[in-house]
């Protein structure tokens, strides 16, 4: 699934999601398989929330694609549960791999160097991964 923006000036999930969604998005992803019940109980703990907002931004969070429903029973002792259609370190992986990409290919050289200038924040396995990467990539270029 793409998310279709990014969102700069914001932090953590909110760079792909809106704060509901994202705060939504979290607790779901907390649960495994919730109700839009049991995440309006969660949320009305912070500050009160309708049930009709809450479902109103689960079922756009299922017609994008992040989400998948299963209901149970029928009349009014049907039950719909929500589940993550992938987990949260999944999500980040895909989303951040498409922005990066995205901006190599827009952006290029100028994207790599920003890169190489942000090392100095990398912890230090990240930088040998990248070596062990770079060394691998001239090994194969040899060839």
């Amino acid at each position: 699934m793409k998310i279709k923006k990014f969102y700069m000036h914001e932090q953590g999930l909110n760079h792909f999601f809106g704060p509901l969604e994202a705060r939504i998005m979290d607790i779901i992803w907390a649960s495994g398989t919730t109700t839009i019940r049991d995440v309006q109980t969660v949320l009305n703990q912070e500050e009160p929330i309708s049930f009709n907002a809450v479902m109103t931004v689960m079922n756009r969070l299922l017609e994008k694609g992040l989400l998948r429903k299963n209901s149970q029973g029928s009349g009014r002792g049907r039950t719909t549960f929500f589940q993550p259609v992938q987990s949260k370190e999944q999500f980040l992986s895909d989303q951040t791999k498409e922005v990066t990409h995205g901006l190599i290919r827009e952006f290029g050289d100028l994207v790599v160097g920003h890169m190489i200038d942000a090392l100095d924040e990398a912890v230090p396995e990240m930088i040998a991964k990248l070596q062990e990467k770079l060394n691998q990539m001239q090994n194969e270029r040899k060839r």
